[in-house]
């Protein structure tokens, strides 16, 4: 977490729940065998070829949302590492999932359909909001990748093995400095994400996804979702939603495009919070924060936000401009910098 002592805004509030989702896990009381026989057929992808990296792409995708697994998996940064597991399962063309954090401060997250609920007891906080297009991990690949050849060179790189399980292996190499490479491992039978790495720019990894554990396929009872955490009265519920674009007459807008970057979202946070602006090449994203700066506050200028987070904040026109993402320092910096207000 960042080390700020300020109030919490919104985007601070939104900032603790993508690292609720980034690092969550579930939970499940039955052992799970990385060899247990699959029982469900991976879900149809139209057209798919197993020598299209696209394809794959697609794949893994539609796999992650439309398959029931439980299974544990670790998160890495630098030195950091933590343990988490997860049980999801897909019925009735809706989602269920419960994950949850093994190692230090502990974090529960249920998700149903599209509502999500993350618990922090040690800050005795609940988050709710909308799970969004892209979740914790094994969901962390956006729906569409049409956009992607334009800002990475994809290819195949072979068989591995993750988990127990036969792996096919993508590489995503960035056509620029402005954002990180992928490595991902795709479960070969039904395309589930078993392993992701974001490397920078010296090909070191900067991110890490593994499971080493997982059953996929079956049936993920009630039991493995349903919360463990009980939530006391006195806790403090902070909602993330907000007033969607089709509500919002911005008076922001950026100098400059982004290469390769598109504005998917706008959001005004509620309760006169800040307004969100969220860019994608696809695969990467970021969010730009601006609310109004407090008399005599100082901009913090960059720092890293945990894992492959970067930040960067200024103040300008009396407003604190922020801007995160899993991306290299330079484009949330330039970012930031592009950010006017129109006249």
């Amino acid at each position: 977490m960042m080390a700020d002592t300020r109030p919490m805004g919104a985007m601070r509030k939104w900032f603790v729940a993508g690292l609720c989702v980034l690092c969550g896990s579930s939970f499940a009381d039955q052992p799970v065998g990385s060899l247990a026989v699959k029982d469900e057929a991976s879900p149809p992808v139209s057209g798919f070829s197993e020598a299209d990296p696209l394809g794959w792409l697609d794949r893994i995708g539609v796999a992650s949302r439309q398959l029931n697994y439980v299974g544990t998996f670790s998160y890495q940064t630098g030195r950091r590492i933590e343990t988490s597991r997860i049980a999801h399962r897909y019925a009735g063309g809706e989602e269920s999932e419960r994950m949850e954090v093994l190692d230090g401060s502990p974090r529960e997250i249920i998700r149903q359909g599209e509502q999500m609920r993350c618990v922090l007891p040690a800050q005795r906080t609940v988050i709710i909001g909308q799970a969004g297009k892209r979740g914790s991990f094994p969901g962390r690949l956006p729906r569409s990748h049409t956009e992607l050849t334009g800002n990475y060179h994809i290819r195949l790189d072979g068989v591995g093995r993750i988990a127990g399980h036969e792996a096919q292996k993508l590489v995503l190499e960035p056509r620029d400095e402005l954002r990180f490479g992928h490595v991902l491992w795709a479960e070969l039978q039904t395309g589930l994400l078993l392993k992701s790495q974001m490397l920078d720019a010296r090909g070191e990894v900067v991110e890490q996804f593994a499971f080493s554990d997982v059953r996929i396929g079956g049936e993920v009872g009630d039991e493995l979702l349903a919360p463990r955490v009980k939530v006391y009265a006195d806790w403090r519920t902070v909602d993330v939603g907000g007033d969607d674009e089709a509500q919002i007459k911005s008076q922001w807008a950026l100098r400059e495009p982004l290469p390769g970057f598109s504005l998917m979202t706008m959001m005004r946070h509620r309760n006169g919070g800040a307004l969100q602006m969220v860019f994608s090449d696809g695969l990467a994203a970021i969010s730009i924060f601006i609310e109004p700066a407090e008399a005599g506050v100082e901009a913090r200028g960059a720092y890293p936000g945990g894992g492959a987070v970067n930040v960067f904040e200024r103040v300008a026109d009396g407003h604190r401009i922020t801007v995160l993402g899993e991306v290299p320092a330079l484009l949330v910096q330039r970012a930031a910098k592009a950010v006017k207000v129109l006249k």
